[in-house]
């Protein structure tokens, strides 16, 4: 996500994506914050939440795409990291993404975040302080959507400190993905046997997508050497893409034969332990993300090449874009809050509202001050 955004010789069809994702991402968090299953913290404190069979519909529509869509940012990054490594070395590639990734997440974690969910709190009516929001809050270290980074910035070190480049392509095919799919299958089922899903780790480390984070990062890097960032082959993209839908089409279908329709309230069992339902949910997961990652990637290529000013613009701001999405989206929200709308209103007018400012944002930060040095 962070690979040398300055320089043009990236692919177009990269860039867009990853436009692309960082907009699906701020949409998507503006909606959980109106929900009542979760899963951004304004949901903490919201005034209105969408109606049960609205949520159900949200979630059967657009809920598949957030098993995936990290893992294909991981997969983006793994992709340049091999380069950026050969061509810095080492001190100057951890040094970089201490920078570039370390100071973002620190700055987020110790400051922006705190504050802004002060401001949620003193917009609900509840007295606290921001040293009480930074101390009593699950998990310690929360830094809203940096988590992303924090962890990339451990992948990064890990491998440019362990790693071991390969002197000749590796080309992917069809049998590396299926097997890096049982692989994410077993690891996540057995990480979530102590670390449940959507539970909170110092530092909110995501230790339970842990194994398919890591799985997507090795395979861009496995990738890097052989053109797969360039174009991923017609027939693995054609069958990743099958694989996909079909599992996306097959979620809502699953929940309503095994009668989940509070999403709230029965997502326990599949979050982690020894059921079936925790290994369900980990295939799930682990063919969303391998197959969907390849797949959005692959149809990024055939489609999303533009490469015009505005393209160009939107793929330089895109970082600054999901730095900021956090503090944009608490003040939108809190902003809206006196508005007489429900939440099925509110909440696409503070989506569609915080992706034009954060993407408004990192455009005049990017393009019209010396930030551009950073991002």
């Amino acid at each position: 996500m962070t690979a040398e955004v300055g320089q043009r010789s990236r692919l177009a069809a990269v860039d867009n994506l990853k436009v692309l994702l960082v907009a699906w991402v701020i949409g998507g968090h503006a909606l959980l914050g109106y929900s009542a299953v979760g899963g951004w913290p304004y949901d903490e404190v919201n005034e209105v939440t969408f109606e049960p069979h609205v949520e159900a519909v949200l979630a059967a529509v657009l809920g598949p795409s957030g098993l995936f869509l990290m893992g294909t940012f991981y997969l983006l990054s793994g992709l340049f990291t091999p380069e950026s490594l050969a061509r810095k070395g080492i001190a100057r590639f951890i040094g970089d993404r201490l920078v570039r990734l370390g100071i973002p997440f620190a700055v987020s974690a110790l400051l922006v975040w705190p504050l802004s969910l002060w401001l949620a709190y003193r917009a609900a009516g509840h007295d606290v302080t921001p040293w009480w929001v930074f101390t009593h809050r699950d998990p310690l270290l929360d830094s809203g959507s940096l988590w992303f980074v924090e962890i990339l910035l451990l992948f990064s070190i890990a491998y440019a400190l362990f790693g071991r480049p390969r002197l000749t392509p590796f080309v992917l095919t069809g049998v590396h993905l299926v097997a890096v799919t049982a692989a994410v299958v077993v690891s996540t089922f057995a990480v979530r046997l102590w670390v449940p899903a959507r539970s909170g780790q110092v530092g909110d480390l995501h230790i339970w997508w842990w194994p398919q984070l890591i799985a997507m990062f090795g395979l861009g890097i496995a990738g890097a050497g052989s053109g797969f960032a360039e174009r991923v082959p017609e027939r693995m993209w054609r069958g990743s893409r099958v694989i996909a839908v079909l599992t996306i089409l097959s979620v809502p279908v699953a929940a309503v034969a095994l009668g989940v329709s509070d999403l709230s309230g029965q997502a326990g069992p599949f979050l982690g332990g020894w059921r079936w339902q925790a290994l369900l949910f980990a295939v799930v997961e682990a063919v969303l993300v391998v197959g969907g990652s390849v797949w959005l990637l692959g149809w990024a290529q055939r489609r999303l090449t533009r490469d015009g000013p505005l393209a160009v613009a939107l793929s330089r701001g895109a970082f600054v874009a999901f730095f900021i999405q956090g503090p944009v989206l608490i003040v939108l929200a809190v902003a809206a809050r006196p508005l007489p709308f429900p939440a099925e209103v509110k909440a696409f007018l503070v989506a569609a509202a915080a992706i034009a400012v954060s993407f408004a944002t990192g455009w005049a930060l990017t393009s019209r001050t010396r930030a551009s040095r950073f991002f």
